[in-house]
């Protein structure tokens, strides 16, 4: 199947010093398109030679005019990066969902104006920024002096990479800081514009550095264990998260982690089941499940499961599977034929414990090619199934009945990840009371992946490290040192 795109696809070379450059061995690895299977483009594939020149890079550049630049000039080359995100923002969709396999509509609603409104936030958040004075009765003034943490190396994930990149890059460089970033290998168009996007916005070489590259024993791995690299900010899956913990420990690098979720999503009899079924279809599928937010563990209080399993399968079965640039598509492709078999295998896992697959599970009809799966509805499981258990990341739900409070909010928070949760219910007292005992950062009541930057986000247990958003990102990409002045 042919879809016309009137942006063509790039291939991906380093951005260092200010310059876009190839490996010095010259080696490249394919970009595949995971709606066709065909290849995009070739990335240059970096190693340990080419982090250290980034890092050198970022170094000289720390110290150099970066360092000097005042707080309303870095407000001003921010909201600048922001709007040139704008004025390509059809560039930038298209590239992104060729890359992800996500449909056009969702890179050009969500995350390309997402991607702008995170430089845009942080250009205005710096201004207002403040520290804290103490005086000492009439012996001394204590305040606090707030400096850029240093090299900074970023490692962020496929599922939305414009998105996400920006969200580290904007207040790595609103306080002053160098970057160091790695995008992920399957998705590492829009990271290369948007390099083009910070040097046209006056960001001066070397304080943004990209190399293209994989993880273990390759570019990741090199700058995770670069002792010139002061920090990491990464988002991805808890196996990595571990390996990168276990590499930065020797040199004590500061560290901030978002990982994965088994996010419950509870909805109580007395729930506006309209509301919850629309907003659940999203939850459940935005993105083909490939979202760290996504309620994937559905728990339906017994009076309203029967009614809800039949209508929200209903509406599941309206989704259009498709190639995502065709305008009608609502679920696209899964990102790469690695993750596909993934994916497919939590399937057969369920087949095997005796679950019933209500509506999916498949290869949608007219798809030979690509990496397609239809949105996967499933019954008949308990809490010890794997697919309840492990993060499926992918277009795949469990649904379970439950009888007492207290016992949905034990098979919710039983679980190693601790990222989101949705309550779902019209009675103010149940929402409190449930929601404190919900072992998640982040927890939505009667809606779903509502954001205020301002507010912390992060997770617990195996779902991160650390908190992001608001001054929570201010203090991580910064130091504080206490200046004590004798009067």
């Amino acid at each position: 199947m042919q879809v016309e795109t009137r942006v063509r696809a790039i291939n991906c070379l380093h951005f260092i010093n200010g310059q876009f450059v190839e490996s010095q061995n010259k080696k490249t690895f394919d970009n595949i398109n995971p709606a066709t299977e065909e290849v995009l483009g070739t990335v240059a594939e970096g190693g340990k030679e080419e982090v250290d020149f980034a890092v050198r890079a970022a170094r000289r550049a720390l110290n150099g005019k970066w360092k000097n630049t005042s707080l309303v000039e870095r407000s001003k080359i921010l909201r600048r990066i922001g709007d040139l995100i704008l004025e390509r923002q059809e560039e930038l969709a298209h590239l992104e969902s060729l890359d992800t396999g996500k449909p056009f509509s969702l890179s050009n609603s969500v995350d390309v104006p997402r991607a702008a409104f995170n430089f845009h936030f942080f250009a205005d958040y710096i201004t207002s920024v403040s520290t804290d004075a103490n005086m000492q009765d009439d012996i001394a003034l204590h305040y606090t002096y707030r400096r850029p943490v240093g090299v900074v190396g970023i490692i962020k994930p496929w599922n939305l990479p414009l998105l996400l990149l920006t969200w580290k890059l904007a207040p790595c460089l609103a306080m002053g800081n160098t970057a160091v970033i790695k995008p992920a290998e399957w998705t590492p168009m829009t990271a290369t514009v948007l390099m083009e996007i910070c040097k046209e916005a006056g960001v001066p070489d070397g304080v943004v550095n990209l190399v293209h590259g994989f993880g273990p024993n390759s570019a990741g791995a090199a700058i995770s264990e670069h002792p010139d690299v002061d920090a990491i900010s990464f988002i991805g899956e808890p196996r990595t998260g571990t390996a990168i913990m276990k590499s930065a420990a020797d040199s004590l690098k500061k560290l901030s982690f978002e990982l994965g979720g088994k996010n419950p999503n509870i909805i109580f009899a007395d729930a506006d089941l309209d509301e919850v079924i629309e907003t659940t279809i999203k939850s459940s599928f935005v993105n083909q499940g490939e979202v760290c937010l996504c309620g994937s563990r559905i728990y339906v209080e017994r009076p309203v499961y029967e009614e809800f399993i039949e209508r929200f399968t209903a509406r599941v079965k309206t989704l259009k599977v498709g190639h995502p640039l065709k305008a009608d598509t609502n679920v696209g492709a899964l990102v790469s034929k690695e993750h596909y078999e993934r994916v497919n295998s939590y399937v057969e896992i369920a087949r095997n414990d005796g679950a019933n697959i209500l509506t999916g599970g498949k290869r949608p009809e007219g798809y030979e090619k690509g990496y397609y799966l239809e949105p996967t509805v499933i019954t008949g499981l308990d809490r010890n199934s794997r697919c309840v258990r492990e993060e499926i990341f992918g277009p795949v739900v469990t649904v379970m009945p439950f009888d007492m409070e207290e016992e949905v909010i034990m098979q919710a928070n039983d679980t190693h990840y601790g990222l989101s949760a949705t309550i779902w219910t019209n009675d103010l007292k149940r929402a409190h009371r449930v929601s404190h005992q919900i072992e998640a950062g982040i927890i939505w009541v009667n809606t779903w992946f509502l954001r205020d930057l301002r507010t912390p986000f992060g997770g617990m247990k195996h779902s991160g490290i650390g908190r992001t958003g608001g001054m929570h990102s201010i203090d991580f990409y910064s130091e504080l040192s206490n200046i004590t002045i004798k009067l």
